[in-house]
């Protein structure tokens, strides 16, 4: 071989082999963001890309992961049940070894199988569903946010302490999320021997729920609690108005929009809800906020937080295993506690923290909320 030759085909090797070597350097560690991009509750999956892009700039900042930067994916499942098994196998071609959501339980419910099944490390940080995990024996799917046999208790001791309502109507959306919670809520109250004389699901979507107002009316209802999310919340409380209901609303944390405040108008006034706890407000975490603030991002809502939180864990557990392995990860995470923007976090078997806070908040008609409890 001629040697000037040989010297250009060593050089072109040389070169295409450190060329090789940067594009494995600058390789990102995708996180998929699973949640609403399109449809109605769109806010949620805001809120969660919100939390999970902060936690990775941040993580991004400091130098990543063993020259390795994260990167955020978004995956759109419209909070569709149906669409669960869809995003979650979009997830596992893409090769995405980690996910922060899904954000509904309903699509939770139908993706969790198959990330636990193709050994992806799933972490929701809004579903409250308890059967997303419960009999399940999944190994990879955990949560940064409590059950609704968590919050239902919650909102139904501040009924019973509280608001001490005469004839209670309980309403829900007939999905996995809001008959769940409906349902805790319902059998808590039983207990007490508060006197509830309505439970009925309405369809989510409609835009007129007169005839289950008019029930409420005939029942002699001064109390509604409500599970679902904040479109059919905001609708039915507008409606109750404008036809003469005046009684108290309750709903849980998917309720807790500002998008409800034009739905409702001023209806939405005095709206108690069961929410995360505000770690927003931490002292601790003042650095994190004014991270969020710097990108015009909102840390104090629903779920911002609790997917910084889903974040942080992932990214130390592949930290403390030193490897991108989703199952080490997941076996890492079982076995220890993260330290988070919401707390100390830990896990029982099935994936549910083991413990979480929900408190009771009310919400203004300018959006802003007060603690109750």
């Amino acid at each position: 071989m001629n040697y000037l030759k040989a010297s250009a085909l060593s050089v072109a090797i040389s070169a295409g082999l450190m060329l090789s070597t940067q594009a494995l350097a600058a390789d990102t560690i995708k996180i998929a963001a699973v949640g609403p991009v399109t449809g109605p509750v769109t806010q949620y999956g805001d809120m969660v890309r919100e939390g999970i892009r902060t936690a990775i700039e941040s993580v991004n900042a400091a130098g990543g992961y063993d020259g390795q930067q994260f990167e955020m994916v978004e995956v759109d499942d419209a909070c569709e049940p149906k669409q669960g098994p869809i995003a979650a196998n979009n997830v596992v071609n893409k090769k995405i070894g980690f996910v922060v959501g899904p954000v509904c339980s309903g699509a939770t419910v139908g993706g969790a199988s198959v990330y636990n099944q193709e050994g992806v490390v799933m972490i929701t940080p809004s579903a409250t569903a308890p059967n997303v995990t419960d009999g399940k024996n999944f190994d990879f799917v955990f949560r940064t946010i409590g059950r609704d046999d968590q919050q239902g208790p919650a909102a139904a001791k501040y009924i019973i302490d509280s608001v001490k309502p005469s004839k209670v109507a309980i309403l829900h959306d007939k999905q996995s999320y809001g008959q769940g919670i409906a349902s805790s809520v319902q059998d808590n109250l039983k207990k007490a021997n508060v006197n509830v004389v309505l439970f009925e699901g309405i369809n989510a979507g409609e835009t007129d729920y007169s005839s289950v107002i008019t029930k409420m009316k005939s029942a002699g209802v001064d109390f509604v609690y409500y599970g679902g999310y904040h479109p059919e919340m905001g609708l039915l409380m507008r409606q109750a108005a404008e036809q003469g209901l005046k009684v108290k609303f309750m709903g849980p944390e998917g309720a807790g929009n500002p998008e409800i405040n034009a739905i409702a108008g001023d209806a939405v006034e005095g709206m108690l809800l069961t929410l995360p706890a505000d770690y927003s407000a931490l002292p601790e975490n003042k650095a994190v906020v004014e991270a969020f603030k710097a990108k015009n991002r909102n840390a104090s809502g629903a779920f911002q937080l609790t997917s910084y939180a889903a974040t942080q864990a992932i990214v130390e557990g592949i930290k403390a295993t030193k490897s991108t392995d989703p199952e080490k990860v997941a076996e890492w995470l079982h076995g220890n506690t993260v330290k988070s923007v919401i707390g100390d976090l830990s896990w029982n078997k099935q994936g549910d923290l083991n413990e979480f806070r929900f408190d009771v908040y009310t919400w203004h008609k300018d959006g802003s909320k007060t603690a109750v409890k």
